[in-house]
Parts: structure tokens; sequence; C-alpha cells
């Protein structure tokens, strides 16, 4: 307020045009310098040669490379672009992105060819549609790119990041498939990914900075949250805008699944085939109580669909595929949901591998804006796997033995309770394993208010069986527990080491108003990822405040808590 209106003018306008400056050097950063292939190389197009005054541009490309990892590809991409309109160099420079990672699905299928061994054959068709996903999360970031207001940057940063740090999910999720596999395949796939890695990582972080750059750069601070006239923000698109003004309680089922001929349908996977093609409406399956032994499979784009059963106890979707029978653990998953939207209540899902099985899934979530209200999710290894994107869990039960709430989903269980089963001879058991690769990366699995115990089963072996709140998958690794009750088989360390000292100085593991006997932290593990939780970050990491969940959880009309929990 105060200013006149021709300084406002003036702002709009450089701010304008400072964001199209800076949303394509992000862009061509990403592509572009994937085209480059990395690191290496020489820059021929530096507009500061010369003895000359550096150019706007050029300030704008330093100030934005700044805070990546790999500043001088991320510099020399920028300089190598050609044109100085803002939607050919965005237009280029997707098509430069879409053409290295096509060449790295095209790579794949040529080695797989030649491979015999049925494990990495399997894990470099895996690869093909994970790249494929990791090609359309970069679509929709540059679409937001595009379509970016400087005034709305809270929710561009929001969905730009959650975007990207999944494009950065799914690429490592490929090179993942390739655990344990006999032949060098793995590390030809990591080569091929090594420039595409780095320059999307090198994306995150211009995202990550944004605003610290634009205040670098002088040119003030914007309004933050701009809300549309219905009040829901303007990141979410429009059909999923359908589905948040209506409380799920009051939609009619669209199929009625039955096992015994009173409803449309007779299996889960038939009333999704009903859905048509490229559908925007809320889509509501209602599945009465039984147990629905089928392999469940969420189509991508397939948004807002809603499964409703009859009690997590009474309608149970169930399999047992697992790695030890030769399926990769991204496959194991009875139920796949890989598109976004998508909403659970009174539902169970299971794995019925056992233990010996090792990795067998119950639940992959692979779609963002996901909620699932009073579900069971069982099995044993691996149980959960949180894979990517926004995620919410409420009055749900989780049961597992190794590593049972696993990936690098930003996803917040509240009121939940993780249950503990009896593992395997000589094991332990860890609650959590969550997979954040890269440490600008959003991911995070963050139980506020929620019980962690175990079965009798397990509390019955002699000696007791050690058990852990959670061990780093990968590098940045980031779990906070948090007003939650922790029963006492927990070990007094409370948390695991991967593997040697791997992770644990990179890693971000935190406790807050925890209670019960297992909540002690006297004894606990001193990591340098070990963290001091103070009451800003917390609140930090609750639903309203880490996935923005007023404007596509709180609609839908679950129980759910904005913010911190009076316990």
């Amino acid at each position: 307020m105060g200013s006149d209106g021709s300084g406002g003018t003036k702002k709009k306008v450089a701010v304008a045009g400072l964001a199209s400056v800076l949303l394509v050097a992000m862009v061509v950063a990403v592509a572009v310098g994937v085209n480059k292939g990395g690191d290496s190389g020489s820059s021929s197009g530096d507009s500061s040669s010369g003895g000359g005054e550096i150019s706007s541009s050029t300030k704008a490309v330093k100030a934005i490379c700044a805070p990546t990892d790999y500043k001088e590809a991320c510099e020399e991409s920028l300089a190598s672009a050609n044109s100085s309109d803002p939607r050919e160099l965005i237009r280029t420079a997707f098509e430069f992105t879409v053409r290295n990672i096509g060449e790295a699905i095209k790579n794949s299928s040529l080695i797989k060819e030649a491979q015999k061994d049925p494990m990495t054959s399997q894990a470099l068709e895996t690869c093909k549609d994970l790249l494929e996903t990791s090609i359309d999360d970069l679509r929709r970031s540059f679409a937001k790119v595009g379509d970016f207001d400087p005034s709305k940057m809270d929710d561009y940063v929001a969905d730009v990041k959650t975007w990207l740090s999944a494009s950065i999910t799914y690429q490592e999720t490929c090179i993942d498939g390739f655990e344990n596999t006999t032949t060098d395949t793995g590390e030809k796939m990591k080569k091929l990914l090594a420039s595409a890695n780095k320059l999307t990582s090198n994306g995150l972080a211009m995202v990550t900075d944004f605003a610290q750059i634009l205040s670098g750069l002088q040119l003030g601070s914007f309004s933050r949250r701009l809300l549309s006239e219905d009040g829901i923000e303007s990141f979410v698109d429009t059909a999923s805008r359908r589905l948040l003004a209506t409380n799920v309680a009051s939609l009619k089922p669209n199929a009625v699944v039955a096992q015994d001929g009173s409803g449309k349908f007779k299996t889960i996977t038939d009333a999704i085939r009903s859905i048509p093609p490229k559908n925007n409406q809320t889509f509501v399956i209602f599945v009465k109580a039984g147990i629905y032994k089928e392999y469940v499979q969420i189509p991508k784009k397939m948004n807002n669909i809603v499964l409703v059963g009859e009690g997590p106890t009474k309608t149970r979707i169930t399999g047992n595929k697992n790695y030890v029978d030769g399926v990769l653990t991204f496959h194991t998953a009875t139920v796949a949901v890989n598109a976004d939207g998508f909403i659970a209540k009174d539902i169970g899902f299971e794995n019925a591998a056992g233990p010996d099985k090792h990795q067998a899934v119950a639940l992959r979530v692979s779609g963002d804006n996901a909620i699932f209200y009073n579900c069971h999710i069982d099995a044993y290894q691996d149980t959960l796997y949180a894979h990517a994107y926004r995620q919410f869990y409420r009055d749900c039960v989780i049961s597992g033995t190794i590593d049972f709430i696993f990936g690098d989903a930003s996803a917040v269980f509240q009121n939940c309770k993780m249950v503990v089963r009896k593992p395997m001879d000589n094991q332990g058991c860890m609650v959590t394993a969550q997979g954040r690769k890269d440490r600008r990366g959003i991911g995070a699995i963050v139980l506020q208010n929620c019980k962690i115990t175990a079965e009798p089963d397990f509390l019955a072996v002699k000696p007791a069986l050690p058990a852990y709140l959670g061990r780093p998958w990968k590098e940045y690794s980031r779990t906070i527990i948090m007003q939650s009750d922790i029963d006492g088989f927990i070990a007094p360390e409370g948390w695991s080491p991967w593997a040697g000292t791997w992770g644990l100085d990179t890693c971000y593991y935190g406790e807050y108003q925890n209670r019960g006997p297992g909540s002690n932290t006297a004894n606990r593990v001193t990591w340098k990822g070990i963290q001091k939780i103070t009451p800003q970050i917390a609140e930090s990491f609750t639903p309203g405040q880490y996935l923005q969940g007023d404007s596509w959880i709180k609609p839908v009309g679950f129980p759910y808590d904005t913010g911190m929990i009076k316990v």
C-alpha cells in the first residue's frame, strides 16, 4: 500500500521481465544442460567476453546458477542458448529434455534386447515407464513455468518443487530396479541418466531459492497466497476443483462392486476399466464387503478416483506378489495408484506373501494429492511404498516388519497406528525407511499424533527382537515423529544405520513432543543428522503448511488437523 500507480506498473513490468528471464534460465539449465551432457566443456557464448560490461541477462544467469550444485554445467548450458524469445527458448528446452530422456529410454530398450537375465530385463522395462513419468513431471513443471504469476509464488514453488522432486525420484527408482541383479546394466543406466540427474537437481535448486534470487536482485517481495474467488488456491487444476468443492460423503457411487453379483461389477479392476478415457469428473467406486483377490492398478492420468469400502476389515484387497518369486519391488504392490487426486476410505490393502518372501508391497502410491482415511495397510517387508508427491493418511493402521513405510513422498500420517509384526528369525524391524535422494527434495515421512506399537507375536519372542523408528534408505532420508505415542519395545537408540556410516551425517531425523515409554531420547544415537526440532520446525511439517492441505484435504470432509494437535 501507499505506492503510486506508475510505480506499481513499473514494478509489475520489471517483475514480469525478470520472471521471463529466470524461468527461461531455469528451463534451459535443466534441459539444454542435459543435452550438453553435464559439467564438461567450455562455453562459446559468454556475453561478458572482451572486457565489456556484463549484460543484465548474464547477471540473472549467474544469480540463478548460484544455488545449484552443478554451477559450471548450469552457466555453460544457459550461455549456449541462441534465442532471445522466452517462448521459443522454453519450447526448445523442452524438446531437448524430451529428446535426452527419450535417448535414455531408447538405449535402455537396446540394452534389454541383449539381456537374458529376467530380473534385469524386467528392470529395464520398468525404467521405460518410470522415465516416461519423469518426462511427464518435467512437462507439467514447464507448463507451470509458462503460467507463472509472481503474485502466486508460494503455490508456484510448492507445485514445481513437488514435480521436480518426483522427476528425480522416478529416475532414482529406475536405478533401484537393478539392485541385486547379476549384470552391469545398472551402472550403464546410471551413466545414461547422469546428466539428467544433475540438471534436474539444478532446476530444483533454482526453484527452491527462487525467492532469495529475486530478493538478491532487489526486486522486492511479492504477496503470498492469492486465492481464487471460491477460496481454493489457484494451483489446483479444474478437475480437482470439482472434487474439492464437494464433501466426499455426499457423493453417490458411479460404480458398485460386489462379489455376490448385487453390484454392476464383481471386480474392482472391471469398475476401473469402465471409467471413460480422459475422465475429468470425480468417479466414486463403492466396494461392498468381501475379500478381493486381485491386483488393482489406477492408471496414470485417470485422476480423481474415490474408492470406498464397508470398513477396512470387511472390504479387503489382497495379493501375494513378492521379490523372492522374481518380481521387482515396484511391481509387487497389490494396489498401485499412479494418478492424482486418489482417495480411499474404509478399505483394506494387503500383501499376504509373508516375511520369508522379503519385499512385498501392499500399497504403492505414485500420485499427487492422495488421501487415505480409515484404511488398513498390511504386509511384512515394504508394506507401504509412499513413492512420490503429496500424500495424507488419517486414522489408518499400517503393519509390517522391515522398512514397512518407505519411499520419497511428502507424506503426513495423522492419528494413525503403526504395528510392528514378527519378522523372520534374527531380523530387526524398522518402521520407516525414507528415500530422499536430493538435499533439496521435498520428501519426508511425518508421523503426527500416531501410535507406534507391536503385535503380541513380536513381543513374545525371546530374546527380544530389535525394533527402530527408521533407517536412512537414501542419503538425505528425512523423517519427523511428533506428538506420537511410542511403546517401550523401540530400541533406546531410536534409529538404525543402513550400512556403516552411510547417510548418518546427511539424514534429517527428528522427534518432538512424543510420549510413551519408547519416547525417551536420552540414549538416542548422536549422528550429525539427528535434529533438534523447534516448535516452528514442527509446525512447518504439519499438513496445513507442509502439504498445503487446507486447499485439497480439508474440503473433502474427513477428520483433519491443519496444524499441531492438542494432546
